[in-house]
Order: C-alpha cells, then sequence, then structure tokens
C-alpha cells in the first residue's frame, strides 16, 4: 500500500491539482494553527466549543481547513484556548 506522502507526491505533478492543492494553502495553515494551539491548551473540540458557546462541530468545521472562520469565531476560539488572534500580511 502507498502512503499519503507517496500519492500526495504525485498528484503534485498534475498542474490542475497542484494549483487547487497550493490555493487551499492558508486555509490549511489556519488549521493547523487552530488544532496547535488547542493542542497545546490539552483540551478537547467539545471542551473548545463549551468555552466559545458554540458546538463541537462547529470547532471542528473551524479545524477541518476547508473553510475560513469569521475574525469574530477566530477571536472566540482564540480566547476559549488561552490565546489572543494576530493578523499579519506578508508579501507573497
Amino acid at each position: 500500500m502507498r502512503s499519503f506522502e507517496d500519492w500526495k507526491r504525485k498528484q503534485l505533478k498534475n498542474p490542475e491539482f497542484k494549483a487547487a492543492y497550493d490555493a487551499l494553502e492558508e486555509e490549511f495553515a489556519l488549521a493547523r494553527e487552530l488544532i496547535g494551539a488547542r493542542s497545546r491548551a490539552k483540551l478537547s473540540q467539545e471542551e473548545v466549543a463549551r468555552r466559545m458557546g458554540t458546538s463541537q462541530s462547529a470547532v471542528a468545521r473551524m479545524e477541518s481547513g476547508r473553510t475560513l472562520p469569521s475574525t469574530t469565531s477566530l477571536v472566540k476560539y482564540a480566547k476559549a484556548v488561552g490565546h489572543k488572534v494576530q493578523i499579519k500580511l506578508k508579501a507573497g
């Protein structure tokens, strides 16, 4: 059985796949930040949801990387895991 990394490496040779993959990088980077902050706080999605006043499934959607959460949701999430939101624009 091939590993995911092998599969991804092969798929990234396809220009259409690579363009779609690259277009999602910011969403996945945000998801990694959210999951990392929650992990460092040693909290479950359910605990973060309770602190935010939302559902566990809403937290799961935020952490999925499939959509960008609103600034308001980011601020609530950050507060729930003991962090603050800091937004930077980087030259691309």
